[in-house]
Parts: C-alpha cells; sequence; structure tokens
C-alpha cells in the first residue's frame, strides 16, 4: 500500500474523430506528467474520439480504429512511465458500447469502467448510442482504491455511494460539461454534494474547446474531503497540472494545495465561449479564415471583433455592402471598425443587383406596392456576393443575427441567415449591447484582437437599423429591445405561460404577439447556420419544435400570419 501519490490532469481540447491527433497530444500531456513524476493521468470524457461523437460511434469502422489505435498506445505505457486513465467509447465483452474510462499501464489495458447515469435531455442523447454500464466499483491502482464516475454519475449520489460503499478512496471524475453562463457554480454545487456525502476528495476534469455549437471551457479543480479547493485550473486554455495526494494518519487522502486560478465570470466567459466556439469551428474544419458582412451595425461589428480574437485580423475580411439606402453614419462607422480591428474591408455597392431584380421581376409585379419583398431583394443580394466571396477564395461566411432575431423571425433567409456559423446566435439582443461594451474595455485572455476599443461608441450608441427603407429602425416593428428580450426569456428559456408572463406585467396584445412571431419562425430556424450555444435552451440543438405546429396556446386564438413570414420584420 502506498501513502503519496502524484496525478497529472490533461485538461485538453481534442477533435471529433481525430483519433491519432487525440492520441498524439495525449503522449505530449503524458511526457509532461513523466518529467513531474507523475503516476497517473487523468484525461476527459471520451478524449480519444472528442465528445460528442454523436452518431460517429455507431460506425463499426471507426469503433474499430479506435481500439486498434488504444491498443497501439496501451503498448507504448510499457516504458516505466505514467498510467493513463483514458477516456474512449468502449465495447464490453458482449459487445455493448459504452461511455468507458480505461485504465492503461505496464503496457495493456488494465481496467475498464462504464458510464451508468446516460444523459438524454437538453444537448445530450447519450442512450441513443451507449448502453449504460452497471454501477462501479473502485479501481486497485497500485494499492489505492480510485473510483471514476464519469460526468453525469455525479449528477445524482447512487455512483458514488456504490464507489464509496465498495472502499473508494479517491474520485477522478472525467467530464464533457458544456459552457452555459453560470454552470461553473452548478458544477461546484454538485462536486461538494458528492464530497459530503462520500468523505471522499474529488477531482473534476473538464475538456475545452469547442465542437460545432457546444463549447467546453475546462475550469477543472480538486476538492478535498474537508470541502477545500486544492486546485482550480484556468478556463478556456490547454494545461497539464500535476497534483500530489498523501494519505493520512487516518487512512485518508489528501491533495498538497497548488494553483488556484481566477475563473472568469458574466460577460467575460459569455465572450470567451463565443471566442474558442468559432476559432474551433474554423481550425477544425480546415477554413483559411471567415469574410461577413460588417454594415456599420452593433451585430456584425461584434461579430468582427469576436471573429479577430479568435483567428486574428489577417484570417477576417470584412465587406461593406451600401444600398441607396445606406447612410453615411454606417459607411463611417464600419470604416471606423474595421480600422480599429486591423482588417481587411472592401466595398461592393449592391445598387445594380437591386436595379437587375426591379428589372426581371417588373412585369410580374407591376401594380403593386413595395414592401418587404423588396428588402428581402436586398438583403439576398448581400447574401449571395458573400457566397460568392467565399466560393471564390475559400473563407467561411460568418453569420451575424442575433438570439433576438432569430426568434421572432427578424432575418431573411438565403440573405443575413447565410452564413457557415454564427457566434451571435445565442445571444440576445441586450447581451449584444453589453458584450461590445464589455469588449471595448477589456481584452479577452488569450484574444488575438487588439487592446482598447474594437468599435466606434457610436455603433453601440445608435438605434438599430436595417437600413432596407428609407429612416427605418428595428423598433418600428419589434418593441424595445429589453422587453422583448425579457418576454423572450420567459418564452424560451423558462418556458413561462403567456398569462403568467401577462401577470408580470406586460401587454397581453405583446406578449400573444410575440409567442406567434416565435411559433411560426421555427422553419427559419431550421434552416440556419450553427453558433455557440452560451444559455439554458439554445435553438437547434437544446430546444426542438416542430414546423408543422398546430398549438395555438392557451388562449387558442387563430392564427394572424400574414405570409410574408420570411420577412427582415
Amino acid at each position: 500500500m502506498t501513502d503519496k501519490l502524484t496525478i497529472s490532469l490533461a485538461q485538453l481540447n481534442p477533435t471529433v474523430g481525430r483519433i491519432d491527433a487525440n492520441l498524439a497530444k495525449l503522449r505530449e500531456a503524458r511526457r509532461r506528467a513523466a518529467e513531474d513524476g507523475a503516476d497517473l493521468v487523468l484525461t476527459s470524457e471520451l478524449y480519444t474520439c472528442g465528445y460528442p461523437p454523436e452518431d460517429l460511434v455507431l460506425k463499426p469502422l471507426f469503433i474499430d480504429d479506435l481500439r486498434r489505435q488504444v491498443e497501439a498506445f496501451a503498448r507504448e505505457t510499457d516504458d516505466g512511465g505514467p498510467a493513463v486513465l483514458l477516456g474512449a467509447p468502449w465495447r464490453d465483452e458482449g459487445g455493448g458500447l459504452h461511455n468507458a474510462l480505461l485504465l492503461i499501464d505496464g503496457g495493456k489495458i488494465e481496467a475498464a469502467r462504464y458510464k451508468h447515469d446516460l444523459p438524454n435531455y437538453g444537448v445530450f442523447d447519450e442512450k441513443r448510442v451507449f448502453e449504460p454500464g452497471p454501477l462501479p466499483g473502485p479501481i486497485n491502482f497500485r494499492g489505492v482504491r480510485i473510483g471514476v464516475p464519469i460526468c453525469e454519475d455525479i449528477w445524482t449520489p447512487d455512483v458514488v455511494e456504490c464507489i464509496s460503499e465498495t472502499g473508494g478512496e479517491i474520485l477522478l471524475v472525467p467530464n464533457g460539461s458544456p459552457f452555459e453562463a453560470a454552470k461553473t457554480d452548478q458544477r461546484l454545487n454538485h462536486v461538494m454534494a458528492r464530497v459530503v456525502e462520500s468523505g471522499l476528495p474529488l477531482i473534476y476534469l473538464n475538456q475545452i474547446g469547442g465542437q460545432d455549437e457546444l463549447v467546453f471551457d475546462g475550469g477543472s479543480f480538486v476538492v478535498n474531503a474537508d470541502h477545500s479547493i486544492a486546485h482550480q485550473l484556468p478556463a478556456w486554455a490547454e494545461t497539464v497540472v500535476t497534483t500530489h495526494w498523501t494519505r493520512n494518519a487516518d487512512g485518508g487522502w489528501i491533495c498538497s494545495p497548488g494553483e488556484i486560478a481566477e475563473i472568469e465570470t458574466g460577460l467575460a466567459s459569455i465572450y470567451q465561449a463565443m471566442r474558442v466556439g468559432l476559432g474551433d469551428y474554423v481550425d477544425k474544419n480546415g477554413f483559411p479564415g471567415v469574410i461577413l458582412g460588417l454594415s456599420g451595425g452593433i451585430d456584425s461589428a461584434l461579430s468582427a471583433a469576436v471573429a479577430v480574437d479568435a483567428l486574428g485580423a489577417d484570417r477576417v475580411h470584412c465587406v461593406m455592402m451600401p444600398s441607396p439606402y445606406t447612410s453615411q453614419e454606417s459607411l463611417d462607422d464600419a470604416a471606423g471598425c474595421a480600422q480599429m480591428l486591423g482588417v481587411r474591408l472592401d466595398t461592393v455597392n449592391i445598387g445594380p443587383a437591386m436595379g437587375a431584380f426591379d428589372e426581371m421581376l417588373s412585369d410580374m409585379m407591376a401594380g403593386t406596392n413595395a414592401d418587404t419583398t423588396e428588402e428581402n431583394v436586398q438583403s439576398r443580394a448581400r447574401g449571395m456576393t458573400l457566397m460568392a466571396l467565399s466560393n471564390k477564395f475559400g473563407s467561411m461566411v460568418l453569420s451575424t443575427g442575433n438570439k433576438s432575431e432569430m426568434s421572432v423571425g427578424y432575418a431573411t433567409l438565403y440573405g443575413d441567415m447565410c452564413g457557415g456559423y454564427n457566434a451571435l446566435k445565442d445571444a440576445y439582443k441586450v447581451v449584444v449591447f453589453d458584450l461590445s461594451r464589455w469588449r471595448n474595455q477589456h481584452k479577452p485572455a488569450g484574444g488575438l484582437g487588439p487592446e482598447g476599443l474594437v468599435m466606434p461608441d457610436r455603433i453601440i450608441t445608435k438605434p438599430p437599423s436595417a437600413e432596407l427603407k428609407p429612416d427605418q429602425t428595428d423598433q418600428d416593428s419589434l418593441p424595445p429591445y429589453d422587453v422583448l428580450d425579457a418576454i423572450l426569456n420567459e418564452l424560451i428559456e423558462n418556458e413561462t405561460p403567456v398569462d403568467r408572463i401577462v401577470q408580470m406585467g406586460y401587454d397581453h396584445d405583446l406578449v400573444m404577439r410575440i409567442w406567434r412571431m416565435l411559433d411560426r419562425a421555427e422553419y427559419k430556424r431550421r434552416q440556419a447556420a450553427p453558433g455557440v450555444k452560451l444559455g439554458l435552451k439554445a435553438f437547434g440543438r437544446d430546444r426542438r419544435y416542430p414546423i408543422t405546429n398546430a398549438f395555438l396556446g392557451a388562449y387558442q386564438e387563430p392564427r394572424q400570419d400574414s405570409g410574408k413570414t420570411d420577412a427582415a420584420e
């Protein structure tokens, strides 16, 4: 029985499907751990294939290749270096596929434990691809009984209780826990509950990096049995940290104190989620950079700032696409923003395209009045322009719409909704304003953009406008954004009934109008680019409503659709 144990925490950024690259990164982490004298290296949940792998694990060829590479990696551990607790999808002897943690030591796979509680809510659908494992007992590692509950296994007491009752001494928990605003406290509360119940110290190891709509913030930590935090790893950064453990006189284990990194919260953490999510989406998918329309408005300005912080100014190409309705103020603000960010800004006037469409459609539209149809032509001309430049030069089009607009359909299909990714997709308009003010005052850790201002202050203070007709503002057809976003937050994040929202003091007719707009815009959201999940219910993975939906709500009022639900209105 040993009285000392050294455990390295590999907080890394895997790429889904890149088994070879993920294992190469782990080899380097193991080498560093060996230099620190580590006995054991802990990886995050399903590290080998990246998390979440979704239906990729249903491909027999993928699972066979993964097993071959894991077994080859295991043979490398006969070098006398640290053992590894490796997250991987793994078949048991009966052929069942599990979310597993493998103990690899001395050149072979010594033990395997399988995730018991498979999450099947929100962004998670693990029951679709994995079989649950039995309640796991601890693994005997060099005389120490180590419990390895996997992620969701610690969100309820059963698994840790089983480990404790079967002699577990230390809990090592690999996680694939996506970022949500204010989730850090939630994680800590669950960990503390398990520590209190079991009397055991616990290592919480989380991955970092972006994977499609999800982004993982890391922020791994170690909690001793006395509830003290011994280590706090940074968020949003890859790191390998070695922890030192000693058995005390009572037979329990204590982790020696280490560095306590400051964890960003609030707007800083939301901005970091957008930066890392966008950067990894672009880099992991092999795009040379991004191209976006820079209109002089706040959404495109913030999108450009996030892109520069994620990728660097040389990989961000902005295009101003004025129409006859574009104000000089917007031209100046776009130019000022581009100069502050140090990005290339080109101008493509869409007036000729508008004229061409007017001429093409003049006979068929004769005798009709101008309406949102002509407005949408402008938006689609801009979308076509950006897509053409993307096709020609390879950069991904970055969509710039916010959650408020996507909620109520204030966006044009095949126009401003064009794009491969959207960093603002889960940010309400009031949050866009707050983030813009924040970024003008702070440079995020790891950001590649400039210190100081990234957009003219006028972009933040002027009334938002799509500038699709003379003297237009968003508030011509929408309530003030603070009111709109408050109602949307209740309808979307909290699923609050309409009558209860009215009881909060909001106008009945306004709430019903917003509810109907939200309901009928579902078909647009199905065709929208993916974007970073920031809150409880992001469109797409979290909130999945049917497009064909005849439910009319508690008031059973008839629909009052105009038939022009693809207009920016």
